[in-house]
């Protein structure tokens, strides 16, 4: 995919065409980042990154937990960063997708 370009990107489309949980697609580079969107569902790993996170929740319910604080619970429309070497995990109990604002070298198991 494309990911410098004039043209809109459609997040509905691509959503549709994500084959199953914890797919992700890379939507667009801006700056010095990149803006993914995934399908969330089940429950992730237990992973940290070396920079913060963005999480957008595009649609569904889904959770952030976070290792030594209460989960954080995310409704569509709802922003959440994940600051830099905190372990967290999402947790959808039913399918939800959200986009994630990463450098592009960020691991999506985390480091």
């Amino acid at each position: 995919m494309e990911t410098r370009t004039s043209m809109p990107v459609s997040v509905p489309e691509v959503v549709s065409t994500l084959p199953g949980p914890w797919q992700q697609r890379q939507l667009a580079e801006v700056n010095d980042a990149v803006v993914r969107v995934a399908r969330f569902h089940g429950e992730f790993p237990w992973h940290y990154h070396d920079e913060d996170e963005l999480f957008l929740c595009w649609d569904g319910t889904f959770r952030i937990e976070l290792e030594g604080r209460e989960p954080v619970s995310m409704n569509a429309g709802d922003v959440f960063v994940v600051p830099r070497g905190m372990r967290h995990r999402p947790v959808a109990d039913e399918p939800a997708h959200a986009l994630m604002v990463e450098r592009p070298e960020t691991k999506q198991f985390g480091n």
